[in-house]
């Protein structure tokens, strides 16, 4: 192949134009930039019982393997079905034998708990409980809660460091509950009593060995309003955000966090982290109807919380608490067709590339579609969050960590859709580029509307200072390759699939469209490319 032979891909695409080429040339012996992978650190899953099943093992495995997740977190680790609490003659006993099985597993996989602190045992809720979800999760404290919360928090803390070691367990997080400003869907009590949770529960783990992690308030998304300011949520003060034209316009901001830094400043308490939900969305209600509003925010809403979280983290007595987001999707639907479509790839892809050094975690929520905060689903396409649906056939999303994994550790140039980095290692360059379409960036990709049509970009770059003749795979993610939920509608959506018929699909789902080019002899590359709407390209050197 010839130095300046163009990259045909023969790749079918719709464009309504062509943006103007980027023109770039990088030096990959320059010095590059040191990142960190943060979108590999920590991945979400539904509930800790869910952990217990060979299809949810199986696929963990996976996305370690493939994807580099190091910690994994989900709800329900103290709910009645993991058994904390048994009585034995007439007595409550700890019980840690599910939890151990869950950990032990994980460990074994080289996965990390990221362990959240919730919910409620029944023996220690309110006698009339309000519940969530269909596994009936619970949530409301009774006033003997808190200080036997305290001991079954201090007596687990113990328990895994005894099982599994204090450095061992000196690299875990442990977060206290989720969401408690969504009252009463996940905390049917006051703000007053989330923060007497959290001291409770801070105290309980440091009581064990002051060096080990703990953090909160793990809150929902971010607002730009003042109906989580009093100590439940006040729905009447969202009328602004109901009426206005233009909600990116609007001043967003994080959800109980400054008065969660106050509090524990005040009360001398230990914040490792600080943990919250920024989903590009909202929901606000019209308090004059009492009907509800879906808002969808714009593609840089991430990067624009993560740096108002930045500076009320460094202007509290907080400042070298770490920042953990501990959930995060195009949206906190389990039943949003998004999930399962080829835009979130790319809206995964540039969030995070975009976001790097802001955080040291974004928890894509989840791993899998074994999920069952709201039952089982009737399809195996039905908007769930998982990356990896219950039969096994990965998702777009799949493949936008699988590829952000593959990067260096270098950052050596960076613009709108082009990432090139180099490894550490061996020197050896990984690019990745994307297009999210300039016509879809005020709001997030959400719904059915596959968005197939719209804007081409022209991927132009030049690599120089390889070896003679390096040797780079090249693999795209577009809607005709690896885009698992077009190829099963041409299928005719059999519904469920045959065992034959899922091999096939598992097949379709991890082939890319692949291409192998060399550098000329001078050492270099150059890449001059149509990226389709949408479409994902890892340019990878492997020898």
């Amino acid at each position: 192949m010839n130095s300046f032979k163009k990259i045909i891909f023969g790749v079918a695409f719709s464009i309504s134009m062509i943006c103007q080429a980027q023109n770039v040339k990088v030096d990959v012996k320059q010095s590059g930039e040191t990142f960190d992978h943060y979108w590999s650190k920590m991945v979400g899953a539904g509930r800790a019982n869910e952990a217990l099943r060979a299809g949810w093992l199986e696929q963990m495995e996976q996305v370690q393997e493939q994807c580099g997740f190091e910690y994994v977190r989900f709800h329900g680790l103290f709910h009645d079905d993991m058994f904390p609490i048994v009585m034995e003659k007439g007595k409550p006993v700890y019980n840690w034998q599910y939890i151990d099985d869950v950990f032990d597993r994980l460990l074994d996989m080289n996965v990390k708990p990221f362990v959240e602190l919730a919910f409620l045992p029944s023996s220690m809720a309110a006698k009339d409980s309000k519940t969530v979800f269909w596994w009936k999760a619970n949530i409301t404290p009774a006033d003997d809660t808190f200080e036997k919360w305290h001991d079954l928090v201090e007596a687990f803390t113990q328990h895994c460091v005894d099982r599994y070691g204090i450095e061992e367990v000196l690299t875990w997080y442990f977060e206290v509950w989720n969401e408690p400003n969504l009252y009463p869907l996940f905390w049917d009590g006051t703000k007053s009593q989330y923060f007497e949770m959290y001291k409770q529960s801070a105290i309980a783990v440091k009581s064990v060995d002051q060096r080990l992690k703990v953090g909160g308030p793990s809150t929902s998304n971010f607002v730009p309003d003042e109906r989580f300011a009093g100590e439940v949520t006040n729905d009447k003060v969202s009328e602004a955000v109901f009426a206005a034209d233009d909600i990116n316009a609007l001043d967003w901001k994080g959800v109980w966090i400054e008065d969660f830094l106050e509090y524990c400043e005040k009360e001398n308490l230990p914040v490792d982290f600080v943990s919250t939900h920024p989903y590009p969305t909202d929901y606000a209600f019209n308090p004059e109807t009492g009907k509800g509003r879906g808002l969808t925010r714009y593609v840089n809403s991430l990067k624009l919380d993560l740096e108002w979280l930045n500076e009320t983290i460094s202007k509290s007595a907080y400042p070298n608490a770490e920042i953990h987001l501990t959930e995060w999707n195009t949206s906190p639907s389990s039943r949003d067709a998004m999930h399962d479509r080829l835009p979130a790839a790319a809206y995964i892809v540039k969030s995070n590339l975009e976001c790097i050094g802001l955080t040291n975690s974004l928890a894509f929520w989840t791993f899998t579609d074994i999920f069952e905060e709201k039952g089982g689903a009737a399809s195996i396409f039905h908007g769930g969050f998982g990356m990896i649906n219950y039969q096994g056939l990965v998702k777009p999303s799949y493949h936008a960590y699988r590829m952000l994994h593959q990067l260096g550790d270098q950052k050596i140039y960076k613009d709108d859709y082009l990432f090139v980095s180099k490894k550490s290692t061996d020197g050896k360059i990984v690019a990745l580029a994307y297009n999210y379409p300039k016509e879809y960036e005020n709001a997030v990709p959400a719904g059915s509307d596959k968005r197939e049509k719209g804007t081409s970009k022209k991927l132009d770059f030049t690599l120089t200072g390889l070896k003679a003749g390096a040797h780079f795979e090249i693999e795209i993610l577009d809607k005709d390759h690896g885009n698992i939920h077009n190829y099963w509608e041409d299928m005719g959506k059999p519904e469920p699939p045959t065992r034959e018929q899922i091999k096939t699909m598992k097949a379709y789902a991890n082939t890319m469209k692949m291409d192998h080019v060399k550098a000329d002899k001078n050492g270099v590359l150059k890449v001059n490319q149509d990226l389709t709407p949408w479409s994902v390209v890892l340019i990878k050197e492997i020898n």
